[in-house]
This record gives structure tokens, sequence and C-alpha cells, in this order.
């Protein structure tokens, strides 16, 4: 019987995902633990491994599609005593799409006259279906193409009633369009895509400018999704300090030379890091998020730590930071960065932080306000320590100075209470030995 592989669910609110690519072909052999796909979340792009053993039989959704929903049959391995794939498991690949991708006027496609076989055929299976031609499109028929082609064909003006597919049954696939596009197969007057048709004329200039469009991944889709959301739905507040670092870089160093045997180095992030954890305990109310008709109050300090990767950035968290050491904390930043710039995260080690911190320091930014990343309560944002005129008591002196600005959600976080967070933070990085406690 056969063996369907299924759109793994890799977190616990992925709903549908991105197939990225295959590692695998029809009729290549697979083990547990071969890696067969890799599947483009909102995070990150993560391997999967094989869990049965068998020989592919189909592969039924194409590189590259968007939107295909969790626990959907992505592809089929031949178990024992096994036939050929039916002629209409391809089919199965449009229902693999979530709802979202498929074209609005996709409707299943009609059920295929069973052909008579001769003992000739018989074993040609589902290649010959593939090879023969289909027949002639009717005036009105609906046109039988897959999401992936009917999304691409919209992006390219390229008309399908034109094209003959070269799928099971005449259906149209996305090697179709892409051929049909290179060859200038666009009719004359094309409509252009929907959105962009629906748009005013100021927003889309005409332009002979050089430029490229550049497909969003899903982590961007998502960041730009979450993140005006917040904006829209949030009623921020900022709240903004100055805070001096020499007693800080000072310890830093001091411990460093202490560490050094343990192969140990601690970052200025990483006293950052254990200084917010500390706050948010000092400052409970502080350490919350609103969830509708409640608030949720967190007894401890998971502090998310942004992070930038290659298209787009990622928040792995600092479990327990209050009471964590900082020569852990530092090891765990220096292992959850690497394996996060990889893709190789778990959805466990960057969802459910209580609060954030967002370091741009290391770019020469003095002053920045974050956006709060839904549902935490704040985000922390801190620049370059910097040399500046400083009050020492009642002596002007010079001293190496870190603007940091607090964004807090007012629907969880008075004033008063920001406040005090911001101020049990000053205190902790101007006298770090209280760290240390």
């Amino acid at each position: 019987m056969a063996i369907d592989i299924t759109m793994p669910a890799l977190s616990p609110t992925m709903e549908s995902g991105t197939l990225a690519a295959w590692h695998i072909k029809v009729g290549d052999t697979v083990r547990p633990g071969d890696v067969i796909a890799e599947i483009e979340t909102d995070k990150a792009t993560m391997e999967v491994e094989a869990v049965d053993e068998g020989v592919v039989r189909a592969l039924l959704v194409e590189a590259g599609t968007e939107n295909v929903a969790v626990n959907a049959v992505i592809a089929q391995l031949e178990g024992e005593g096994d036939e050929n794939a039916p002629a209409t498991a391809l089919d199965a690949a449009t229902d693999a799409v979530a709802p979202d991708a498929a074209a609005p006027d996709a409707a299943p496609p009609a059920p295929a006259p069973k052909a008579d076989r001769t003992e000739a055929d018989a074993g040609a299976g589902r290649s010959s279906l593939a090879a023969t031609p289909p027949p002639p499109r009717k005036a009105g028929e609906r046109i039988i193409a897959s999401p992936l082609a009917r999304r691409i064909a919209q992006q390219e003006g390229v008309d399908l009633s034109a094209l003959d597919g070269s799928g099971p049954r005449g259906r149209i696939v996305k090697a179709d369009v892409l051929a049909a596009a290179s060859a200038g197969a666009k009719p004359a007057g094309a409509a252009k895509p929907a959105a962009e048709a629906a748009m005013p004329k100021a927003a889309t200039p005409e332009t002979d400018v050089p430029h490229e469009a550049v497909k969003l991944s899903s982590m961007r889709k998502t960041i730009a999704r979450r993140l005006t959301e917040s904006k829209q739905t949030v009623p921020h507040y900022y709240l903004a300090l100055d805070v001096s670092l020499d007693a800080l870089l000072k310890l830093r160093a001091e411990l460093n030379d202490a560490l050094a045997p343990r192969g140990v180095k601690l970052s200025v992030n990483d006293l950052l890091v254990k200084a917010l954890g500390l706050a948010l305990i000092q400052v409970p109310d502080a350490n919350v998020s609103f969830a509708g008709d409640h608030l949720k109050k967190f007894s401890r300090a998971d502090v998310s730590v942004a992070v930038a990767i290659p298209g787009g950035l990622i928040t792995p968290v600092i479990r327990d930071a209050a009471g964590k050491r900082l020569s852990d904390i530092a090891a765990d930043m220096k292992d959850l960065a690497a394996r996060a710039r990889d893709g190789k995260l778990k959805p466990s080690e960057y969802q459910g932080g209580t609060a954030s911190l967002s370091n741009l320091g290391m770019y020469g930014i003095r002053q920045f306000s974050a956006v709060i990343n839904p549902p935490e309560g704040m985000i922390m944002a801190v620049g370059a320590g910097e040399k500046r005129p400083w009050v020492s008591g009642d002596d002007l002196v010079v001293a190496t100075v870190m603007s940091a600005t607090g964004s807090f959600d007012h629907r969880a976080i008075d004033g008063a209470v920001g406040a005090e967070l911001m101020q049990a933070f000053k205190q902790l990085v101007e006298n770090p030995l209280g760290m240390l406690a």
C-alpha cells in the first residue's frame, strides 16, 4: 500500500508553509533519517527527515509551492506490493495548497473518463498520461491549472486560455507558464494583476530606473504582517534615558579575565540581557502581556533577543534571564545566535518570551525606538556606548554613555510602571555588582 508523506507542523501555530525544495526524486529509495525536503516557515527554513522506508512513487507538490496546508499529502512512497500511482495521484497537489493560495475561480477538476487499456500499455502507469496530448479546449471550458501556475500567470500577464498544459489531462503547470512568458506569449493588452490594477495610479508611477522585483520570503511576509498589526493595534509609548557604562565595562573586563581559562567571553549584550531580566523581576507589573480581557503576569523573565539573519530577524529566547549565570547566558546566546543564522532553531527556542531586547550599538546607532513583538508587553532598544560629557556628583566628566529606549504596550503597562522598569534597568547597569549577588 502507498505510504503518504504529509506537510509537517513545525510549530504549534503553523497552519501552512512553503515547500522550498525537494532532496528526492521519483524512483529514489529513502530510509528513516534521510533529509527529503526543505520547508520554509515564517521564521526559518528547516530540513524534513523521512520517517518511513520506501521508494518514492510521486511528488505531489512542486518545489516552491507556497501555503501548503499542514497535514496535506505532499509525496507518496511505494509500500510492499504497491502498484503504480493512479492517474489522479498528482491531482492531490491542488488539495495540498491552503485555501488562500488557490485562484478565486478554481474548482475541483472534472473526473477523467476511464480509458480502455491494453496489456501493452497497462504498465506505462502515470507517465503515459503526461505524454498523451490533451483534447482541444472548447469555448468557455474551465481552464485546469495548478495554483502555482495560476499565480505565476497572473504575475506575468500570461493568458492561460492560450496555453496547452503538459500535465496530466492537460493540466497547465508552472513550466508551461514560464515557457510562455519567456517566449513572449502575453496577449496584446493583457490585463495587469488585479492587485496592481486596483492600486491608484500614483502608487505605481512609471519609471525607467533599473530595479529587481524580489519575491517576499515567508519570514519577510510574517515580519510585515505582525509588525504592521503591532503598530496598528498596540498603543505604543516610549521612555528613554541615558546610562553610564563605565562600571559595567570594567566588571566585564575583570570577569572575562577570570573566565578565559574556561573559554568563556562575555559581551556587553550578555550583561544587558541579565540586567533586563532582573529589572523585570524587580518590577513585576512590567513583566506582563495583554490578553484581551485579562493580563498575563509572569513569574519568570524570559528575554527574547533580536538577532539579524539573512532575509530578516529572529528572537531566540534566554529562559530565566534573571536567575541564569552570566557565563550560561553567554554560552546560550552564542549557541542560539549561530543556529538562528543557520535556520536550525526549534520553535520552542524563539517563541514564548516575556519581553525583548534589541541592540543596534554594534552598528554605531545612538538611539532608536523598537516595535513591540506581540504578545509581549515591552521591548528595550539600546544603542552604542560612546564618550559623552557626564555629570558625576558635582563634577563634569567624560563617561561611556548608552541611550536606552523602552517601548511599552499601554494596555498592559502604565507610564509610571514603565518608568520604574527603566530606572531599575539603569540602576543595575550602572551598579553591575548587583547582578552577581
